[in-house]
């Protein structure tokens, strides 16, 4: 929880600074210019509220920008926006990385729900019902999963990211490395996710062992 807190806090600090490094244009030209230099001309870009609330939708074929990244004209809305598109990339060229983690989509949404009831009842119930509880790890293990097939499709699209901007003359010898620094605080998220992921997973497999 500490980790994951600190890596939030230096990741919205490391934006805000890099917000204040002005470019030549707003995020949501960036996305366009980076969808059309790969040929993908149905996605549509969208501005929605909340902040470093950006994501890119599939089923809909959006690419979300808050209204920081949407309108803003800075290294950090153009890096948030070329990362957005790098998933947008992914799909296009059936990124497997990808392609796995839409697939686990489903069968996570639907473990999320009920783990917490059924690791709960497992705990509680471990010495009349001891598989309850590997019933609920087993689910908890799905969003583990989930969680570390999100680090390659995350790092992957900020490395998309970084190569499209330096390649498009979006940024440079100066601002290149501050647009490498806000993506990689944001992929540092995703690595406290995971690891607080499995050792949470491995505290339940303990209860289970202890009680075997």
């Amino acid at each position: 929880m500490v980790l994951s807190l600190l890596v939030q806090s230096m990741m919205k600090r490391r934006f805000d600074k890099y917000s204040e490094v002005p470019i030549g244009i707003t995020g949501a030209e960036v996305a366009s210019r980076m969808l059309a230099a790969h040929g993908i001309r149905d996605v549509n870009i969208v501005s929605i509220s909340g902040k470093l609330s950006d994501h890119y939708d599939p089923t809909t074929r959006t690419v979300n920008l808050s209204e920081e990244v949407y309108y803003g004209r800075s290294v950090a809305a153009a890096a948030v926006a070329a990362h957005e598109c790098g998933h947008v990339v992914q799909h296009a060229t059936g990124y497997a990385p990808l392609k796995m983690r839409s697939a686990l989509v489903p069968v996570v949404s639907f473990s999320s729900n009920i783990v917490s009831w059924v690791l709960l009842a497992g705990v509680l119930m471990i010495n009349i019902m001891p598989s309850l509880l590997w019933i609920g790890i087993g689910l908890f293990a799905l969003t583990t999963l989930f969680s570390f097939v999100t680090l390659p499709v995350e790092i992957n699209a900020s490395a998309r990211a970084v190569a499209w901007l330096e390649n498009a003359g979006i940024v440079n010898y100066e601002t290149k490395p501050m647009a490498i620094d806000a993506l990689k605080w944001a992929a540092y998220t995703y690595v406290i996710a995971a690891i607080s992921s499995l050792a949470t997973l491995l505290y339940y497999i303990s209860i289970a062992n202890r009680r075997n």
